[in-house]
């Protein structure tokens, strides 16, 4: 049974669904997520990458552009 909860709600998320809350491209932000400053916003859970919501909406409030 999959449970569907809104990207609000989430601590979490994969890198398609932040993506899309966030504005920008799957490729742009897996850069992000290995580059040295991203690494603290990334989760990994095997070989899955997730993206720390509220860590990645406080990177995007200090940063002018990615």
């Amino acid at each position: 049974m999959k449970v569907s909860i809104a990207a609000e709600a989430k601590y979490c998320m994969t890198v398609e669904e932040a993506a899309a809350y966030f504005n920008v491209g799957i490729k742009r932000l897996i850069s992000l997520l290995e580059s040295p400053e991203g690494a603290e916003l990334m989760l990994m859970v095997g070989v899955k990458r997730l993206v720390k919501r509220k860590k990645m909406e406080k990177y995007l409030d200090t940063v002018y552009s990615i």
